[in-house]
């Protein structure tokens, strides 16, 4: 089956990167900037603090970066970034909770894909445990990429290279699966992978794995592995030994991102992946692919 023309559209308008300035965040920065240059899309960096005393050159240098990965001249001027394709823009908030902080902006700002850095050390990400005081619907496009702390990750901070061949995919009856795996076919398609493998993983009975529809893609290939055990313990397990570069899972977003992922299997994954996780709330993503798929359909 040929690939369909939706997966030239792309869905990833407007990527989203919290940092903290950390070491940690240095590789979700990578992820995130390369993501968007693939994807053509706006990128927005967003630090909060208590005080203004943030001085500007801390931000993480896109240029710099561009720069160190070959794509821009050295001593390149700002605008040879849009150049490029993407659109960059660095906010400083001032906020004694950066948790309200980045939830109030995402409520007030469009965004389909959130990059950021995971502590597994502190119990993942501090802002899941907290109590929200203002409402997140990431109902529609709204991704989240979780960049574990110590983990390289697929893509290098030093020169920008890709090194994604191996996707974990765990499936079940609920939340469908479906999502994540176009999801995974999508980012392997964007991120121009030649060769890889996709690893349909179900935790239980072979007769509760999910239907669910294999799209085709050249260079591909996708292997289905059903195994017993305790869900978590047997998807972590399994991205180590087949050296996974990349989980996604899909999550219930009916209610509300965070509180899909509060308490969920995506969230105890979270906090032992040896990899980044990347979580999709089902019913949004699915909404975004057939909405691509229509407008790239041509008119009868």
């Amino acid at each position: 089956m040929a690939l369909p023309n939706s997966l030239n559209v792309p869905i990833l308008r407007n990527i989203f990167h919290p940092t903290d300035f950390t070491p940690a965040s240095e590789a979700a920065f990578a992820h995130a900037l390369r993501v968007a240059l693939m994807a053509q899309a706006n990128l927005t960096i967003l630090h909060v603090s208590s005080d203004r005393d943030t001085e500007w050159i801390e931000f993480p240098g896109v240029r710099a970066a561009l720069e160190r990965w070959g794509l821009l001249p050295m001593n390149s001027r700002r605008s040879d970034v849009a150049e490029l394709g993407i659109h960059v823009k660095k906010v400083q908030a001032v906020h004694p909770d950066p948790v309200e902080s980045v939830t109030s902006y995402l409520a007030e700002h469009a965004t389909d894909l959130i990059v950021l850095a995971t502590d597994q050390s502190n119990g993942g990400l501090p802002w899941l445990s907290k109590s929200v005081a203002v409402p997140v619907a990431l109902e529609s496009r709204q991704m989240t990429l979780f960049i574990p702390k110590g983990a390289a990750g697929f893509v290098s901070s030093h020169d920008g290279s890709i090194s994604l061949t191996n996707i974990l995919l765990p499936v079940a009856s609920t939340p469908p699966g479906q999502a994540a795996l176009q999801a995974a076919v999508r980012m392997a398609y964007r991120l121009n992978r030649p060769v890889g493998v996709f690893t349909v993983l179900h935790v239980g009975g072979e007769e509760d794995l999910p239907d669910l529809h294999y799209s085709d893609m050249p260079g591909w290939q996708w292997d289905t592995v059903i195994k017993q055990g305790d869900v978590v313990d047997v998807i972590c397990g399994t991205a180590e030994e087949i050296k996974a570069d990349l989980i996604v899972m899909t999550t219930e977003g009916r209610h509300g991102f965070l509180d899909a992922l509060r308490g969920s299997h995506s969230e105890q994954v979270l906090h032992k992946a040896p990899c980044p996780l990347l979580v999709i709330p089902a019913d949004g993503f699915m909404a975004s692919v057939l909405e691509v798929e229509s407008k790239s359909r041509p008119a009868s």
